[in-house]
């Protein structure tokens, strides 16, 4: 009930994320529940059953990596002191995001479900003329329970990766008890009160957070203190290597295991799509190295004001938000590959590829954008003790474009790169 209040009195922005998370989620519902669908129509072809099944992989996956970040990102779910003080710490506030999270994903999944008894006729009668019935099996009964079983899985790892990504760190030893719990988290600041030798009572005197706290010059270069390099960069390189290589080889050894990629891409081999999942976790572990070395080639060769501010900044929003741009890179290298390839015949591409593409690509800029705007977030107090301390107010813009520039001039190439070289062994 808690979770259900939260979520009607959150921000509208948050609704908004919410919503795109339900729309995700129902997507890939359909592509699963379409994937039953051919199941039924076809009985004795099992083989293309199955393929469809694990082609929605990539699409739950996506899903789930956008419902994290989103729950993530969520303000009203974020710890805080008064919360703890009447027994919502981290841990019960994690229990909350992930309870919100199988809620937008439930409501996903349940209208997806409508929207498929829809098409099928259960509901209302045939639309479209009976258009779908052959690839969702119109005339034949749906098992009610095989359909949720197919529909359960996104839920349920959606809110189990955000509870163990939102699980409260261990910092120590805790006061434990209502009464010591409440103490530990004072609400209002009122001062303990400690017994004198002389028997009288005073005030104990607690550090004044307020007179504690950085000046602004302070703030800002202990905030602009580099962080360490992320250490994924090699195993990264490493893994990227490797599937670039079994793709590479799966393409020039013809072996007469094929299959059927999106687009009508028929008799691939199989080695070139393993080769290329291996290329997009290497994209994913390298993402994070990648930008923390674009922002120390930023600030390279005796910087400025500007150039130094984006370096620094993007060296300290490097694991935050190198990993979706790593998925975004992963993504795009498939989608221009697969242009490529097209471009001197007629690919055959149905509305099922469309949407499963849609979901794919929808996830993963979303989910760069959600980052993006929590890192901003995360670094406003940066910015409005720069405004204070007379920068320009043009200076944020500034250096905002001119650390996507030089993002865009570092996974570019590369992500051009690995595309062309896995259009290789598919036109080979």
């Amino acid at each position: 009930m808690l979770a259900l209040r939260l979520a009607r009195r959150a921000h509208p922005v948050v609704q908004l994320r919410r919503l795109l998370v339900a729309a995700a989620a129902g997507g890939t519902g359909f592509l699963l529940l379409c994937a039953l669908g051919h199941a039924l129509a076809h009985p004795h072809a099992p083989a293309g059953s199955v393929l469809r099944l694990a082609w929605c992989v990539a699409p739950a996956a996506a899903t789930v990596y956008f419902a994290v970040t989103v729950a993530r990102t969520d303000p009203g779910t974020r710890p805080r002191p008064g919360l703890s003080a009447i027994g919502l710490g981290p841990g019960r506030l994690m229990a909350i995001s992930a309870v919100t999270t199988a809620l937008s994903t439930v409501l996903g999944s349940l209208l997806a479900l409508l929207f498929f008894l829809h098409l099928r006729g259960d509901l209302t009668g045939m639309p479209f003329d009976g258009a779908a019935a052959d690839v969702l099996a119109a005339g034949r009964p749906l098992p009610l329970p095989a359909a949720l079983t197919l529909l359960a899985p996104v839920p349920a790892a959606a809110s189990v990766a955000t509870a163990l990504v939102l699980r409260p760190k261990d910092t120590g030893a805790r006061p434990t008890g209502p009464r010591t719990r409440f103490m530990a988290y004072d609400t209002f600041d009122i001062r303990r009160r400690a017994a004198s030798p002389a028997g009288a009572t005073r005030y104990e005197e607690e550090p004044d957070e307020e007179a504690a706290a950085p000046t602004a010059p302070q703030a800002l270069t202990e905030s602009a203190a580099p962080r360490p390099a992320p250490g994924g960069l090699p195993w990264g390189v490493a893994v990227l290597a490797v599937g670039l290589t079994i793709e590479t080889y799966a393409g020039q050894s013809d072996n007469g295991s094929g299959l059927t990629l999106p687009g009508g891409f028929a008799e691939s081999p199989a080695g070139v799509l393993g080769g290329w999942l291996l290329t997009a976790l290497g994209l994913v572990l390298a993402g994070p190295g990648l930008t923390h070395l674009a922002g120390r080639l930023l600030q390279s060769v005796r910087p400025g004001a500007l150039r130094l501010l984006s370096g620094r900044v993007l060296q300290q929003e490097a694991r935050r938000i190198g990993r979706p741009l790593g998925v975004v890179c992963a993504v795009a290298s498939g989608a221009y590959a697969m242009l490529t390839l097209s471009s001197g015949v007629r690919p055959t591409v149905g509305p099922l590829t469309l949407l499963g593409a849609l979901v794919v690509a929808g996830c993963a800029v979303l989910t760069l954008a959600t980052a993006a705007v929590e890192a901003r977030r995360a670094r406003a107090d940066t910015t409005a003790a720069l405004l204070r301390l007379g920068a320009p107010s043009t200076l944020p813009r500034q250096a905002a474009l001119l650390r996507a520039g030089a993002l865009l001039a570092v996974f570019g190439p590369l992500t051009w790169t690995i595309a062309q070289l896995a259009a290789q062994p598919l036109a080979a």
